[in-house]
């Protein structure tokens, strides 16, 4: 039988519209309103686990035109605010080295000079990031967002939606015994839907709770280590 190669860290394109709302519609609301540089509020900051969507909030809102996005290991020449520019998009802010905390307190006030707006992002909230002091207020100064994750039900709400829309019928078992058994994160969990589908047509079988636990056993075996 053919291995299928599990690639979980493959990030798929994200978009506004792709985001699961569930209990986070204001925050939702509010990203339309960065993507159209509409909102009254120029600097929101956003928080919460792995896997709960911030990254995918930033990639959509660089979709937009004159943004710019910005990962914690980026090159100084990152963190400069340029005209062409409207819209920063500082993630992973835990992440950053000494020198980059530096910069990205030169940015947050380049930012406010120029009536520009930024959107950052960390684990925890500003107040107890492990940051700079001066660079911690900076991430204050707008909206604080914490992103809460979906519910099981909502997982399997999105799941069956997305199974639906690629023409994918899934045995009534497959979601929960997926939640159960694998990661918990929506990015994880759609990118073994994609693999399932994928799987489900090498082999000509349906998707069914057998045909997840061979997929689940192949991704554990290529995931231990070679001796």
């Amino acid at each position: 039988m053919k291995q299928l190669v599990l690639d979980l860290g493959a990030e798929p394109a994200h978009s506004l519209d792709t985001f699961q709302v569930g209990e986070n519609a204001e925050l939702a609301h509010l990203m339309h309103q960065f993507a159209q540089r509409a909102s009254r509020e120029h600097f929101a900051y956003l928080w919460g686990d792995t896997g709960a969507g911030k990254t995918h909030l930033l990639q959509a809102l660089a979709a937009s035109p004159a943004s710019r996005y910005i990962p914690f290991d980026a090159p100084a020449e990152q963190f400069v605010h340029t005209d062409d520019v409207t819209l920063y998009l500082l993630d992973d802010c835990d992440r950053l080295s000494p020198q980059r905390q530096i910069d990205a307190f030169a940015l947050f006030n380049q930012i406010r000079e120029h009536s520009a707006y930024m959107v950052s992002t960390g684990p925890v909230p500003p107040g107890v990031l492990g940051v700079r002091e001066d660079l911690r207020t900076r991430m204050g100064w707008g909206l604080v967002y914490q992103i809460k994750g979906l519910s099981d039900d909502e997982k399997i709400a999105a799941l069956t939606q997305a199974a639906e829309a690629r023409g994918l019928t899934l045995s009534a078992s497959v979601l929960p015994y997926l939640l159960s058994h694998f990661k918990r994160d929506m990015r994880s969990l759609a990118t073994m839907l994609d693999a399932l589908d994928q799987y489900s047509l090498e082999t000509q079988r349906p998707v069914t709770l057998p045909l997840l636990r061979d997929l689940l056993l192949q991704e554990n075996q290529q995931s231990e280590p070679k001796e």
